[in-house]
């Protein structure tokens, strides 16, 4: 508020609050035009006659439906009802109980409800994963997707306070540079954690949905959903920190056991999109992407500085006995185990892929995402070379480096008689038929391994839209 009233003349903004100085409030609030306040500390003034609504023109309350979950309905009645009635009165709210539709219609007149959409736009610009995994790994994967992602302002939702606490704990210990937000800290606690967020000081930030309300932070590189709301709007706000002015963005939602699977698709209902579902990449993978992020960094040191000032400290080594190379490979080491997280990370369970249809056969195919591969390549490719119609090829998995596509017996029979050894993307391909118990394993690619599965008789039926086996069904 106050950047927005900085060039307006004799305009004064006077927050009051709890956990500041009741007196320098007094003084401010004798000059004030606009006053930003708790309803607590408001009614605190009103008692002390430090504050008179005598003169009240508009009174907005923001987070209304936040403020009756807190509790404050009956201050809000209060402070309401001893306004004058010629003020015009503007309620915020991401939700519309019941109570507030009873403050609309107890202190407002003739309102006028102004609604916008489900958040489709909001979300354009902002990449949607989630991770099917147990739930006792939820913190394992947490920390695997912030080691493999490294962002460099991003921002956790919890449901709860207590959550919070220990996920920040847990978070610290592990050596990410965490802090959290909730509705326990006092203001000023609440100020200087908000401050050192902004200013970079705090990388991570683990917050309730009511304590990130009116968090105001540019360039958030990624939101977690740790917990996933109950409210979709909820999701819809937290993913909004995201991906703001045009910038991309990315949410990755944590999803544990059958239910939250199910709210999952329902958000994807709610926001009428698919988020694509992804595996939790191990520390192999992490320390793969690391590295070559390490040997792009060197490179570029390489090709813009010289290092003459320390060839004399390289020579002495070489005097002592030490070659070259092996001076370079340990310095590589030191700097690059320094800014490495691995040693206190451990994989997460995988969870097995449901079973093939009943009847029948899985085939893999030793090529995927990484050679560009598309499910409609691999049924065009089956259906030239085998003859079989398109309808024949089923369900089809994509992960990095293998496809995985189902079939009747005899189809599949044909295609490994036909295909075994054929050329793909210019390279020679092998295909064997998989037991029907599953992959026994997972590739943990992110995102570009993340399993799809396509039904291509979905995709191609008669009359039937072009569409993955996993969406919602419209």
């Amino acid at each position: 508020m106050r950047k927005f009233s900085k060039y307006l003349q004799n305009v004064k903004v006077t927050i009051v609050c709890g956990g500041q100085s009741i007196q320098i409030q007094i003084r401010q609030l004798r000059t004030a035009q606009i006053i930003i306040g708790t309803p607590g500390r408001i009614m605190d003034h009103m008692r002390r006659r430090t504050l008179s609504l005598e003169n009240l023109k508009t009174v907005v309350l923001d987070e209304a439906d936040e403020m009756l979950n807190m509790g404050f309905l009956e201050d809000i009645q209060t402070i309401l009802k001893q306004s004058p009635e010629t003020r015009q009165t503007v309620l915020f709210s991401a939700t519309m109980p019941p109570a507030i539709m009873k403050i609309t219609k107890e202190f407002q007149t003739d309102p006028q409800i102004i609604a916008v959409d489900k958040g489709q736009k909001a979300v354009d610009t902002i990449s949607q994963f989630y991770y099917n995994i147990p739930r006792v790994d939820k913190t394992k994967a947490l920390k695997l997707l912030l080691e493999y992602h490294r962002p460099k302002r991003v921002l956790i939702f919890c449901n709860t306070k207590k959550m919070v606490d220990e996920l920040c704990g847990q978070l610290n210990d592990s050596g990410f540079q965490t802090a959290g937000l909730h509705g326990d800290l006092k203001q000023n606690q609440r100020n200087q954690v908000m401050s050192d967020f902004k200013n970079g000081r705090t990388v991570i930030l683990v917050a309730t949905d009511v304590a990130a309300r009116g968090i105001d932070a540019e360039d958030i590189d990624a939101v977690f959903n740790y917990d996933i709301p109950d409210e979709d709007e909820y999701y819809v706000h937290r993913i909004g920190r995201t991906g703001r002015a045009g910038k991309a963005g990315a949410s990755y939602t944590l999803a544990a056991g059958r239910s939250q699977l199910q709210r999952v698709h329902s958000l994807e209902k709610f926001m009428d999109l698919k988020m694509e579902e992804a595996s939790v990449p191990d520390i192999e993978e992490i320390q793969k992407r690391h590295l070559k992020k390490f040997r792009g960094t060197i490179k570029q040191f390489m090709d813009k500085n010289s290092g003459s000032e320390w060839t004399s400290f390289i020579d002495e080594l070489e005097q002592n006995g030490y070659e070259a190379k092996r001076i370079a490979a340990a310095l590589c080491k030191l700097l690059y185990d320094k800014s490495r997280k691995t040693g206190a990370l451990k994989n997460v369970r995988k969870i097995e892929p449901t079973s093939p249809e009943e009847g029948k056969v899985r085939l893999k195919i030793d090529i995927g995402t990484d050679n560009k591969i598309i499910p409609d390549f691999i049924i065009g490719t089956i259906v030239e070379t085998t003859g079989l119609p398109v309808v024949a090829v089923g369900k089809i998995d994509l992960y990095r480096e293998r496809s995985i596509v189902e079939m009747e017996p005899n189809d599949a029979d044909l295609v490994l008689k036909k295909m075994n050894g054929y050329r793909m993307k210019q390279r020679v391909v092998h295909i064997a038929a998989l037991k029907t118990k599953g992959l026994g394993h997972r590739d943990h690619a992110y995102p570009s391994g993340s399993k799809r599965r396509i039904d291509s008789r979905n995709r191609y039926g008669a009359g039937s839209a072009h569409k993955y086996n996993r969406s919602r069904s419209k």
